[in-house]
């Protein structure tokens, strides 16, 4: 939610509300809202339980959904806080990303150390009983011993999800230009793999499931809506900037007020109907594997046998060398995972025998897997095209 006065938020609350309204239901109520993409702290508790009930209205929304909000520390007060939890709101994820004032600065956020103790303590005032914080790795001169510092304090927090971000750079942004290739003060590639294997070891000690290469959870508190997304399941996307991915179309609004609302004119113009094409078959393969392996499970054979057993050969001897490296492994009925030695008599008899999937799933082993994942998938994705 992107807006600098009350009077442009209510307009673009107004424009979001179209939209959703001209958008056809596919039938089931929804079972996650996000809020997110910008800071949707600007909205009032009123304007976001009107963007609720328009979305009741138009989809339903299950007694038991998941509805989250991305927050920053030093944008909202205790009775926001409440006001919001009123209009529906049931989990939040705080923005921290450091717990040092320099790397703040260095990262150019605008809150400080005592906004983040006084959010925590907001949530406690008001009862959340389910939110979490987002940190980033990788910041322009950051240590390991001021990373440990910030998991540590994470973790005394006791969120019931953690977010592990690593800083990326994009050419072409203010950051990209400013930190030059040769000149950098980002920590190297070696420090990088160091402070991801530090927050694994740290985060897992602490009771945190590793589900998700960025993601840590306590039981039963993973991210609904963002398995949503890596599971390749349909989602709908509303606002500026929102991407969506119903009837095999994936499409991303326009990230600028004025073409966003034109575009939302001409949805409604057309009768919800999205003009984009139908994704491709060798799309949906690559977007099962890109985001399937991210999770801790990975992948299910079930899921690819619908590209056929030829394609599934083809993906098992590109990871192969992967599995020998201890990247890749993979998890049989028996619940037992298979390394190198296992896997060419396991592969051979699924090939030949009558149940070829079954509950076997490929997946990414943690933390080497995860951290080579780039390399693997980008492999993966060039055989296959």
């Amino acid at each position: 939610m992107r807006g600098e006065t009350s009077g442009t938020i209510s307009h673009y609350v107004q424009i979001l509300s179209q939209e959703i309204a001209a958008t056809p239901a596919l039938g089931k109520p929804l079972e996650t809202i996000f809020f997110g993409g910008g800071t949707p702290s600007l909205l009032s508790s009123s304007q976001l339980a009107q963007i609720l009930a328009r979305l009741e209205r138009q989809f339903g929304i299950s007694a038991q959904a998941e509805i989250s909000m991305e927050i920053d520390p030093g944008t909202f007060t205790l009775a926001q806080l409440q006001a919001y939890l009123s209009a529906g709101v049931n989990r939040f994820s705080l923005g921290v990303q450091a717990f040092q004032s320099e790397l703040l600065q260095a990262c150019g956020r605008s809150h400080d150390l005592n906004d983040i103790w006084q959010a925590v303590e907001l949530f406690r005032q008001a009862k959340v009983q389910n939110f979490s914080l987002d940190l980033i790795s990788g910041l322009p001169r950051q240590t390991l011993e001021q990373w440990q510092e910030s998991l540590l304090k994470a973790v005394a927090i006791a969120p019931n999800h953690i977010s592990i971000y690593d800083l990326t750079i994009e050419p072409g942004t203010v950051f990209g230009r400013y930190y030059q290739s040769g000149a950098s003060p980002l920590p190297s590639d070696e420090l990088t793999v160091q402070m991801y294997c530090l927050a694994q070891q740290t985060l897992t000690k602490a009771g945190y499931d590793h589900y998700e290469i960025s993601n840590y959870a306590q039981p039963n508190y993973q991210c609904r809506h963002n398995r949503t997304y890596w599971e390749n399941r349909p989602y709908y996307g509303f606002g500026m900037g929102a991407a969506s991915y119903t009837n095999n179309q994936r499409f991303t609004r326009p990230r600028k007020t004025k073409e966003y609302s034109d575009w939302v004119e001409n949805f409604i113009a057309a009768g919800g109907v999205l003009d984009c094409p139908q994704t491709p078959p060798e799309e949906v393969l690559l977007d099962i594997l890109m985001l399937g392996l991210r999770l801790k499970e990975g992948v299910s054979l079930s899921a690819l046998s619908q590209f056929g057993d030829d394609k599934i050969q083809q993906i098992w001897t590109c990871l192969q060398p992967y599995q020998h490296q201890g990247w890749i492994a993979m998890t049989g009925a028996i619940a037992q995972p298979f390394y190198a030695k296992g896997w060419n008599k396991v592969i051979g008899n699924m090939f030949y025998g009558e149940n070829l999937v079954g509950d076997w799933r490929l997946r990414l082993t943690d933390p080497q897997g995860f951290l080579f994942s780039n390399v693997v998938l980008a492999d993966l994705f060039e055989k296959l095209e």
